[in-house]
Protein backbone atom coordinates (compact mmCIF):
# COMPACT_ATOMS: atom_id res chain seq x y z
CA UNK A 1 0.00 0.00 0.00
CA UNK A 2 1.35 3.35 -0.81
CA UNK A 3 2.13 6.60 1.88
CA UNK A 4 -1.48 8.30 1.19
CA UNK A 5 -3.57 5.49 0.87
CA UNK A 6 -1.78 4.20 4.00
CA UNK A 7 -2.61 7.49 5.48
CA UNK A 8 -6.57 7.72 4.58
CA UNK A 9 -6.36 4.16 5.73
CA UNK A 10 -5.32 5.25 9.42
CA UNK A 11 -7.45 8.44 9.79
CA UNK A 12 -10.38 6.18 8.44
CA UNK A 13 -9.70 3.81 11.55
CA UNK A 14 -8.93 6.55 13.65
CA UNK A 15 -12.23 8.42 13.12
CA UNK A 16 -14.33 4.65 12.99
CA UNK A 17 -12.62 4.70 16.80
CA UNK A 18 -13.72 7.57 17.65
CA UNK A 19 -17.49 7.37 17.14
CA UNK A 20 -17.06 4.04 18.81
CA UNK A 21 -15.86 5.78 21.66
CA UNK A 22 -18.67 8.14 21.95
CA UNK A 23 -21.30 5.82 21.21
CA UNK A 24 -20.16 3.81 24.40
CA UNK A 25 -19.94 6.69 26.12
CA UNK A 26 -23.51 7.45 25.42
CA UNK A 27 -24.62 4.65 25.99
CA UNK A 28 -22.77 3.33 29.22
CA UNK A 29 -21.44 6.37 30.67
CA UNK A 30 -24.30 9.23 30.04
CA UNK A 31 -27.05 6.73 29.91
CA UNK A 32 -28.85 7.23 33.28
CA UNK A 33 -28.40 10.73 32.95
CA UNK A 34 -29.78 11.28 29.61
CA UNK A 35 -32.43 8.86 30.38
CA UNK A 36 -33.27 11.19 33.43
CA UNK A 37 -32.98 14.48 31.72
CA UNK A 38 -36.22 16.45 32.22
CA UNK A 39 -35.38 18.01 28.88
CA UNK A 40 -35.93 14.08 27.38
CA UNK A 41 -38.60 13.87 26.10
CA UNK A 42 -39.26 10.02 26.39
CA UNK A 43 -39.04 10.12 30.07
CA UNK A 44 -42.17 12.03 30.03
CA UNK A 45 -43.53 9.58 27.31
CA UNK A 46 -42.36 6.53 29.35
CA UNK A 47 -43.57 8.59 32.98
CA UNK A 48 -47.08 8.19 31.58
CA UNK A 49 -46.92 5.34 28.92
CA UNK A 50 -49.03 3.49 31.49
CA UNK A 51 -51.01 3.65 34.55
CA UNK A 52 -48.81 4.85 37.53
CA UNK A 53 -48.63 2.24 40.48
CA UNK A 54 -50.53 4.15 44.08
CA UNK A 55 -49.33 5.31 46.89
CA UNK A 56 -51.09 3.52 49.84
CA UNK A 57 -52.54 4.89 53.30
CA UNK A 58 -53.95 2.20 55.78
CA UNK A 59 -53.95 -0.29 52.51
CA UNK A 60 -55.74 1.90 50.49
CA UNK A 61 -54.46 3.57 47.01
CA UNK A 62 -55.00 7.68 47.64
CA UNK A 63 -53.97 8.12 44.34
CA UNK A 64 -54.85 6.55 40.83
CA UNK A 65 -54.63 7.00 36.53
CA UNK A 66 -57.20 8.07 34.20
CA UNK A 67 -56.92 7.94 30.00
CA UNK A 68 -55.72 11.45 29.43
CA UNK A 69 -57.09 13.77 26.84
CA UNK A 70 -54.55 16.57 27.04
CA UNK A 71 -54.64 19.06 23.89
CA UNK A 72 -53.90 15.72 21.94
CA UNK A 73 -50.41 14.70 23.19
CA UNK A 74 -51.15 10.69 21.75
CA UNK A 75 -48.05 9.86 23.50
CA UNK A 76 -48.87 10.79 26.67
CA UNK A 77 -51.85 7.83 27.30
CA UNK A 78 -52.47 8.75 31.10
CA UNK A 79 -52.35 11.37 33.90
CA UNK A 80 -52.30 11.01 37.48
CA UNK A 81 -55.35 11.49 39.56
CA UNK A 82 -55.79 12.09 43.53
CA UNK A 83 -58.57 11.29 45.91
CA UNK A 84 -59.01 14.08 49.08
CA UNK A 85 -56.10 15.90 46.87
CA UNK A 86 -55.41 19.29 48.95
CA UNK A 87 -55.53 16.86 52.61
CA UNK A 88 -52.58 14.38 50.76
CA UNK A 89 -50.58 16.85 48.96
CA UNK A 90 -47.98 17.68 51.50
CA UNK A 91 -47.32 13.91 51.40
CA UNK A 92 -47.48 12.92 47.92
CA UNK A 93 -46.51 15.94 45.80
CA UNK A 94 -47.88 15.92 42.20
CA UNK A 95 -47.03 14.11 38.90
CA UNK A 96 -47.96 16.74 36.06
CA UNK A 97 -47.39 15.94 31.98
CA UNK A 98 -46.45 19.75 32.45
CA UNK A 99 -44.61 20.83 35.51
CA UNK A 100 -42.81 17.59 36.49
CA UNK A 101 -42.99 15.75 39.50
CA UNK A 102 -42.25 16.46 43.58
CA UNK A 103 -41.95 14.31 46.57
CA UNK A 104 -42.78 10.70 46.60
CA UNK A 105 -44.20 10.81 43.57
CA UNK A 106 -40.86 12.33 42.22
CA UNK A 107 -38.85 10.34 44.73
CA UNK A 108 -39.95 7.10 43.86
CA UNK A 109 -41.03 7.33 40.00
CA UNK A 110 -39.26 4.50 39.19
CA UNK A 111 -40.88 2.05 41.35
CA UNK A 112 -43.91 3.86 40.31
CA UNK A 113 -43.77 3.77 36.66
CA UNK A 114 -42.04 0.35 36.73
CA UNK A 115 -38.96 1.55 35.23
CA UNK A 116 -36.89 1.11 38.59
CA UNK A 117 -34.08 -1.43 37.73
CA UNK A 118 -35.14 -3.45 40.97
CA UNK A 119 -38.54 -4.45 38.97
CA UNK A 120 -36.46 -5.79 35.54
CA UNK A 121 -37.44 -9.55 36.46
CA UNK A 122 -40.45 -8.59 36.30
CA UNK A 123 -40.90 -6.39 33.27
CA UNK A 124 -39.23 -8.92 31.58
CA UNK A 125 -41.62 -11.23 32.37
CA UNK A 126 -44.13 -9.30 31.61
CA UNK A 127 -42.90 -8.71 28.01
CA UNK A 128 -42.86 -12.43 27.69
CA UNK A 129 -46.18 -13.31 28.39
CA UNK A 130 -47.72 -10.11 26.36
CA UNK A 131 -48.53 -8.47 29.91
CA UNK A 132 -48.79 -4.51 30.24
CA UNK A 133 -46.07 -3.16 32.09
CA UNK A 134 -47.44 -1.48 35.19
CA UNK A 135 -45.85 0.39 38.08
CA UNK A 136 -45.18 -0.45 41.85
CA UNK A 137 -46.89 0.97 44.88
CA UNK A 138 -45.51 3.35 47.42
CA UNK A 139 -47.18 1.99 50.76
CA UNK A 140 -46.57 4.83 53.48
CA UNK A 141 -46.52 5.01 57.48
CA UNK A 142 -49.26 7.59 56.88
CA UNK A 143 -52.79 7.33 59.27
CA UNK A 144 -55.90 8.40 57.67
CA UNK A 145 -57.49 9.28 60.55
CA UNK A 146 -54.57 10.94 62.11
CA UNK A 147 -54.02 12.82 58.81
CA UNK A 148 -57.97 14.03 58.80
CA UNK A 149 -58.01 15.19 61.88
CA UNK A 150 -55.37 17.30 61.25
CA UNK A 151 -56.36 18.49 57.91
CA UNK A 152 -59.31 19.60 59.51
CA UNK A 153 -58.48 21.09 62.30
CA UNK A 154 -56.19 23.58 60.48
CA UNK A 155 -59.02 23.89 57.82
CA UNK A 156 -61.32 25.64 60.29
CA UNK A 157 -58.83 27.91 61.68
CA UNK A 158 -59.25 29.68 58.25
CA UNK A 159 -55.44 31.10 58.58
CA UNK A 160 -52.28 28.94 57.71
CA UNK A 161 -50.41 26.23 59.51
CA UNK A 162 -48.98 22.90 59.69
CA UNK A 163 -49.35 19.79 61.35
CA UNK A 164 -46.82 16.65 61.79
CA UNK A 165 -47.47 13.77 64.16
CA UNK A 166 -44.83 10.96 65.00
CA UNK A 167 -44.92 7.32 66.36
CA UNK A 168 -42.10 7.77 69.29
CA UNK A 169 -41.07 4.58 69.34
CA UNK A 170 -40.44 4.03 65.32
CA UNK A 171 -40.08 7.54 64.08
CA UNK A 172 -43.26 6.53 61.40
CA UNK A 173 -44.85 9.80 60.70
CA UNK A 174 -48.48 9.25 60.90
CA UNK A 175 -49.78 12.85 60.16
CA UNK A 176 -47.81 15.50 58.08
CA UNK A 177 -50.54 18.05 56.85
CA UNK A 178 -50.13 21.62 55.26
CA UNK A 179 -52.66 24.83 55.25
CA UNK A 180 -53.69 26.15 52.70
CA UNK A 181 -53.01 23.65 50.14
CA UNK A 182 -53.82 22.35 46.66
CA UNK A 183 -55.39 19.79 44.29
CA UNK A 184 -52.74 18.10 42.57
CA UNK A 185 -55.13 16.51 39.84
CA UNK A 186 -55.85 20.26 38.80
CA UNK A 187 -52.84 20.50 36.71
CA UNK A 188 -51.99 17.10 36.14
CA UNK A 189 -52.49 17.25 32.41
CA UNK A 190 -51.09 19.73 29.44
CA UNK A 191 -54.34 21.79 28.91
CA UNK A 192 -55.09 24.99 29.12
CA UNK A 193 -57.18 24.19 31.98
CA UNK A 194 -54.12 22.67 33.53
CA UNK A 195 -51.82 25.71 32.71
CA UNK A 196 -54.05 28.17 34.46
CA UNK A 197 -54.63 26.68 38.23
CA UNK A 198 -50.67 25.83 38.04
CA UNK A 199 -50.63 29.66 37.70
CA UNK A 200 -53.13 30.85 40.14
CA UNK A 201 -50.86 28.19 42.74
CA UNK A 202 -47.68 30.04 42.21
CA UNK A 203 -46.66 32.44 45.04
CA UNK A 204 -47.08 35.56 42.62
CA UNK A 205 -50.35 35.19 42.07
CA UNK A 206 -51.39 33.93 45.20
CA UNK A 207 -49.35 35.01 48.52
CA UNK A 208 -50.85 32.50 50.55
CA UNK A 209 -48.33 30.03 48.98
CA UNK A 210 -50.20 27.14 49.07
CA UNK A 211 -47.84 24.66 47.39
CA UNK A 212 -45.77 25.39 50.53
CA UNK A 213 -45.09 21.87 52.65
CA UNK A 214 -45.11 24.07 55.40
CA UNK A 215 -44.77 20.85 57.58
CA UNK A 216 -41.10 20.27 56.15
CA UNK A 217 -39.89 23.46 54.51
CA UNK A 218 -41.07 26.48 56.62
CA UNK A 219 -39.07 27.65 59.53
CA UNK A 220 -40.79 29.23 62.44
CA UNK A 221 -40.10 30.47 65.59
CA UNK A 222 -40.46 28.38 68.00
CA UNK A 223 -41.37 30.45 70.72
CA UNK A 224 -41.85 28.85 74.37
CA UNK A 225 -42.13 24.96 72.68
CA UNK A 226 -38.28 25.67 72.59
CA UNK A 227 -38.30 25.61 76.30
CA UNK A 228 -38.47 21.94 76.73
CA UNK A 229 -35.04 21.35 74.70
CA UNK A 230 -33.71 24.49 77.30
CA UNK A 231 -35.00 22.09 80.47
CA UNK A 232 -33.26 19.09 78.98
CA UNK A 233 -29.96 21.18 78.37
CA UNK A 234 -30.17 21.87 81.90
CA UNK A 235 -31.04 18.09 82.91
CA UNK A 236 -28.22 16.69 81.09
CA UNK A 237 -25.57 19.21 82.38
CA UNK A 238 -26.40 19.14 85.65
CA UNK A 239 -27.75 22.41 86.73
CA UNK A 240 -30.66 21.41 87.53
CA UNK A 241 -31.18 17.67 88.78
CA UNK A 242 -35.01 17.58 88.89
CA UNK A 243 -38.05 19.50 87.81
CA UNK A 244 -38.90 20.44 91.98
CA UNK A 245 -35.65 21.70 92.65
CA UNK A 246 -35.89 25.52 92.78
CA UNK A 247 -33.97 27.27 90.30
CA UNK A 248 -31.62 30.34 90.66
CA UNK A 249 -34.14 33.13 88.96
CA UNK A 250 -34.33 36.46 90.17
CA UNK A 251 -37.16 38.34 89.07
CA UNK A 252 -36.63 40.90 87.41
CA UNK A 253 -33.85 39.22 85.32
CA UNK A 254 -31.64 41.34 83.77
CA UNK A 255 -30.13 39.97 80.51
CA UNK A 256 -26.48 39.65 80.89
CA UNK A 257 -24.43 42.50 79.29
CA UNK A 258 -26.97 44.50 78.45
CA UNK A 259 -30.21 47.01 80.43
CA UNK A 260 -32.77 45.23 79.21
CA UNK A 261 -35.30 42.70 81.15
CA UNK A 262 -36.41 39.60 79.96
CA UNK A 263 -39.82 39.79 80.72
CA UNK A 264 -42.58 36.94 81.48
CA UNK A 265 -46.03 37.21 80.21
CA UNK A 266 -48.38 38.72 83.34
CA UNK A 267 -48.09 38.40 86.80
CA UNK A 268 -46.68 34.92 87.34
CA UNK A 269 -44.79 32.98 89.61
CA UNK A 270 -40.86 32.84 88.25
CA UNK A 271 -39.26 33.64 90.97
CA UNK A 272 -36.66 30.86 91.87
CA UNK A 273 -39.46 28.94 90.54
CA UNK A 274 -38.99 25.21 90.00
CA UNK A 275 -38.35 23.81 86.10
CA UNK A 276 -42.09 22.73 87.13
CA UNK A 277 -43.93 25.36 88.17
CA UNK A 278 -41.61 27.51 84.70
CA UNK A 279 -42.77 25.41 82.32
CA UNK A 280 -46.36 25.09 83.59
CA UNK A 281 -46.36 29.17 83.64
CA UNK A 282 -44.15 29.53 81.09
CA UNK A 283 -41.72 31.44 82.79
CA UNK A 284 -39.32 33.34 80.13
CA UNK A 285 -37.16 34.14 82.80
CA UNK A 286 -36.62 30.96 84.41
CA UNK A 287 -35.48 29.39 80.67
CA UNK A 288 -33.78 32.27 79.29
CA UNK A 289 -31.44 32.55 82.35
CA UNK A 290 -31.00 28.69 82.10
CA UNK A 291 -29.65 29.40 78.87
CA UNK A 292 -27.25 32.33 79.71
CA UNK A 293 -25.98 30.63 82.38
CA UNK A 294 -25.38 27.20 80.51
CA UNK A 295 -23.50 28.87 77.82
CA UNK A 296 -23.97 28.86 73.71
CA UNK A 297 -22.24 25.58 73.14
CA UNK A 298 -24.23 23.26 75.61
CA UNK A 299 -27.51 24.71 74.12
CA UNK A 300 -26.21 24.23 70.74
CA UNK A 301 -24.65 20.65 71.67
CA UNK A 302 -28.22 19.73 73.18
CA UNK A 303 -30.39 21.50 70.13
CA UNK A 304 -28.40 19.43 67.71
CA UNK A 305 -28.87 16.42 69.42
CA UNK A 306 -32.91 17.21 68.46
CA UNK A 307 -31.83 17.11 64.93
CA UNK A 308 -31.15 20.89 64.49
CA UNK A 309 -28.74 22.29 62.43
CA UNK A 310 -29.57 19.55 60.26
CA UNK A 311 -31.99 18.34 56.92
CA UNK A 312 -33.98 15.85 57.67
CA UNK A 313 -35.40 13.10 54.84
CA UNK A 314 -38.13 11.38 55.48
CA UNK A 315 -37.19 10.56 51.99
CA UNK A 316 -38.87 14.55 51.53
CA UNK A 317 -36.00 16.30 52.44
CA UNK A 318 -37.02 18.77 55.31
CA UNK A 319 -35.33 22.26 55.40
CA UNK A 320 -32.79 22.71 58.75
CA UNK A 321 -34.01 24.19 61.93
CA UNK A 322 -31.66 26.67 63.30
CA UNK A 323 -30.24 27.07 67.04
CA UNK A 324 -26.98 30.06 66.21
CA UNK A 325 -23.52 29.67 67.16
CA UNK A 326 -21.62 32.13 68.51
CA UNK A 327 -24.11 34.40 70.56
CA UNK A 328 -23.32 36.41 73.76
CA UNK A 329 -25.37 35.31 76.78
CA UNK A 330 -27.92 37.69 76.44
CA UNK A 331 -28.58 36.28 72.56
CA UNK A 332 -28.27 32.80 74.03
CA UNK A 333 -31.07 33.82 76.77
CA UNK A 334 -33.10 34.79 73.95
CA UNK A 335 -32.39 32.25 71.65
CA UNK A 336 -33.18 29.34 74.71
CA UNK A 337 -36.98 30.59 74.66
CA UNK A 338 -37.36 30.00 71.19
CA UNK A 339 -36.89 33.45 69.81
CA UNK A 340 -33.69 35.71 68.52
CA UNK A 341 -32.64 33.37 65.17
CA UNK A 342 -33.81 30.24 66.07
CA UNK A 343 -36.07 28.90 64.39
CA UNK A 344 -37.94 25.05 63.83
CA UNK A 345 -40.18 23.44 61.06
CA UNK A 346 -42.91 21.82 62.67
CA UNK A 347 -41.05 18.23 62.39
CA UNK A 348 -38.82 19.27 64.18
CA UNK A 349 -40.61 20.29 66.59
CA UNK A 350 -42.35 16.99 66.52
CA UNK A 351 -39.28 15.35 67.16
CA UNK A 352 -38.67 17.27 70.24
CA UNK A 353 -41.79 16.09 71.68
CA UNK A 354 -41.26 12.53 70.09
CA UNK A 355 -38.00 11.81 71.35
CA UNK A 356 -38.88 12.73 75.40
CA UNK A 357 -41.76 10.27 74.94
CA UNK A 358 -39.55 7.91 73.75
CA UNK A 359 -37.18 7.77 77.31
CA UNK A 360 -35.08 10.42 75.02
CA UNK A 361 -34.11 8.37 72.19
CA UNK A 362 -34.59 9.82 69.24
CA UNK A 363 -35.75 8.13 66.16
CA UNK A 364 -35.49 8.79 62.29
CA UNK A 365 -38.36 10.31 60.62
CA UNK A 366 -39.63 8.74 57.73
CA UNK A 367 -43.10 8.06 55.88
CA UNK A 368 -42.56 4.95 53.45
CA UNK A 369 -43.05 1.90 54.96
CA UNK A 370 -42.09 -0.33 51.97
CA UNK A 371 -41.99 -0.23 48.28
CA UNK A 372 -44.35 -2.92 46.31
CA UNK A 373 -43.69 -4.66 42.74
CA UNK A 374 -47.09 -4.65 40.42
CA UNK A 375 -47.31 -8.04 42.19
CA UNK A 376 -47.18 -6.77 45.38
CA UNK A 377 -44.32 -8.36 46.20
CA UNK A 378 -42.21 -6.54 49.09
CA UNK A 379 -39.10 -4.76 47.36
CA UNK A 380 -37.46 -3.07 50.22
CA UNK A 381 -38.99 -2.31 53.76
CA UNK A 382 -38.06 0.78 56.10
CA UNK A 383 -36.70 -0.42 59.30
CA UNK A 384 -36.78 1.99 62.50
CA UNK A 385 -33.43 3.67 62.77
CA UNK A 386 -32.37 5.52 66.05
CA UNK A 387 -31.20 9.36 65.25
CA UNK A 388 -29.36 9.82 68.33
CA UNK A 389 -30.13 10.08 72.23
CA UNK A 390 -30.76 13.55 73.26
CA UNK A 391 -31.32 13.34 77.20
CA UNK A 392 -31.07 9.82 79.25
CA UNK A 393 -34.49 7.85 80.04
CA UNK A 394 -34.53 9.23 84.04
CA UNK A 395 -33.98 12.74 82.57
CA UNK A 396 -36.75 11.79 79.74
CA UNK A 397 -39.05 10.66 82.61
CA UNK A 398 -38.48 13.99 84.72
CA UNK A 399 -39.57 16.15 81.73
CA UNK A 400 -42.38 13.99 80.86
CA UNK A 401 -43.32 14.69 84.04
CA UNK A 402 -43.04 18.38 83.88
CA UNK A 403 -45.29 18.26 80.48
CA UNK A 404 -47.86 16.45 81.70
CA UNK A 405 -48.13 19.31 84.53
CA UNK A 406 -48.50 21.63 81.98
CA UNK A 407 -51.30 19.81 80.34
CA UNK A 408 -52.95 18.81 83.57
CA UNK A 409 -52.66 22.06 85.88
CA UNK A 410 -51.08 24.56 83.45
CA UNK A 411 -51.41 26.17 79.82
CA UNK A 412 -52.17 22.96 77.96
CA UNK A 413 -55.50 22.24 79.55
CA UNK A 414 -56.85 21.95 76.05
CA UNK A 415 -55.03 18.95 75.08
CA UNK A 416 -56.65 16.83 77.92
CA UNK A 417 -58.05 13.34 76.84
CA UNK A 418 -60.15 11.18 78.92
CA UNK A 419 -58.26 7.93 80.47
CA UNK A 420 -55.23 9.22 78.59
CA UNK A 421 -51.98 11.27 80.13
CA UNK A 422 -50.72 13.90 77.99
CA UNK A 423 -47.96 15.84 78.08
CA UNK A 424 -47.24 18.88 76.22
CA UNK A 425 -45.77 22.25 75.87
CA UNK A 426 -47.54 25.66 74.35
CA UNK A 427 -45.76 28.34 72.91
CA UNK A 428 -46.82 31.87 70.97
CA UNK A 429 -43.66 32.79 69.06
CA UNK A 430 -43.17 36.38 68.51
CA UNK A 431 -43.33 37.25 64.75
CA UNK A 432 -42.31 40.75 62.74
CA UNK A 433 -39.72 43.51 63.56
CA UNK A 434 -40.28 44.34 67.12
CA UNK A 435 -42.97 41.79 68.18
CA UNK A 436 -45.32 43.52 65.42
CA UNK A 437 -47.00 41.10 63.74
CA UNK A 438 -49.60 38.43 64.67
CA UNK A 439 -47.38 36.04 66.93
CA UNK A 440 -47.64 32.09 65.78
CA UNK A 441 -49.20 29.75 67.85
CA UNK A 442 -47.69 26.40 68.53
CA UNK A 443 -48.02 23.23 70.78
CA UNK A 444 -46.08 20.25 71.07
CA UNK A 445 -47.58 16.98 73.33
CA UNK A 446 -47.37 12.99 73.48
CA UNK A 447 -50.21 10.73 74.66
CA UNK A 448 -49.55 8.11 77.07
CA UNK A 449 -52.09 5.14 76.98
CA UNK A 450 -53.10 3.05 80.41
CA UNK A 451 -50.36 0.43 79.61
CA UNK A 452 -47.48 3.11 79.49
CA UNK A 453 -47.33 3.09 75.69
CA UNK A 454 -47.15 6.38 73.78
CA UNK A 455 -48.39 5.71 70.36
CA UNK A 456 -48.05 9.19 69.49
CA UNK A 457 -46.54 12.67 69.42
CA UNK A 458 -48.20 15.58 67.54
CA UNK A 459 -46.47 19.48 67.01
CA UNK A 460 -48.92 22.38 65.32
CA UNK A 461 -48.18 25.72 64.32
CA UNK A 462 -50.91 28.35 63.33
CA UNK A 463 -50.25 31.37 61.65
CA UNK A 464 -53.40 33.84 61.06
CA UNK A 465 -53.01 37.35 60.23
CA UNK A 466 -55.94 38.06 60.51
CA UNK A 467 -56.98 37.33 63.99
CA UNK A 468 -57.34 38.97 66.85
CA UNK A 469 -54.00 39.23 68.61
CA UNK A 470 -55.53 38.91 72.24
CA UNK A 471 -56.80 35.53 70.91
CA UNK A 472 -53.58 34.15 69.34
CA UNK A 473 -52.14 31.64 72.21
CA UNK A 474 -50.63 27.77 71.33
CA UNK A 475 -53.28 26.80 74.26
CA UNK A 476 -56.10 28.15 72.29
CA UNK A 477 -55.52 27.37 69.06
CA UNK A 478 -53.09 24.95 68.54
CA UNK A 479 -53.88 22.30 71.81
CA UNK A 480 -57.48 21.23 70.41
CA UNK A 481 -55.51 20.56 67.19
CA UNK A 482 -53.06 18.20 68.78
CA UNK A 483 -55.77 16.94 70.63
CA UNK A 484 -57.74 15.66 67.73
CA UNK A 485 -55.06 14.02 66.19
CA UNK A 486 -54.05 11.89 69.29
CA UNK A 487 -57.54 11.17 69.74
CA UNK A 488 -57.69 9.50 66.20
CA UNK A 489 -54.42 7.83 66.49
CA UNK A 490 -55.62 6.41 70.24
CA UNK A 491 -58.69 5.25 68.32
CA UNK A 492 -57.47 3.81 65.66
CA UNK A 493 -55.34 1.06 67.58
CA UNK A 494 -58.55 -0.04 69.35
Amino acid sequence: MNKPLRRIAIFCGLLVLTLLLRDNWLQYVKADSLREDTANRRVTIARYSTPRGDIIVDGSPITGSTASSSSGLNDLKYKRTYKNGPMWAPVTGFASQAFGATQLENLEDGILTGNDDRLFFRNTLDMITGKQKSGGNVVTTLNAAAQKAAYNGLKSQGGKGAVVALDPSTGKILALASYPSYDPSAFAGTSDTDATAWKKLQKTYNPNDPMLNRALRETYPPGSTFKVVTASAALENGLYNSADQATNSPLPYVMPGTTTELKNEGNIPCKNATMRIALQYSCNTVFGKIGADLGNAKMLAEAKKFGFDAQQFTPVRSSASVFSNDMNQSQTALSSIGQYNTAATPLQMAMVASAVANDGKLMKPYMIDKLQSPGLDTISQTDPQELSQPLTSSNAQILQSMMETVVKDGTGKNAQINGVTVGGKTGTAQHGVENSENPYAWFISYAKLPDGSKPVAVAVVIEDDQANRDDISGGGLAAPIAKSVMEAVINSKK
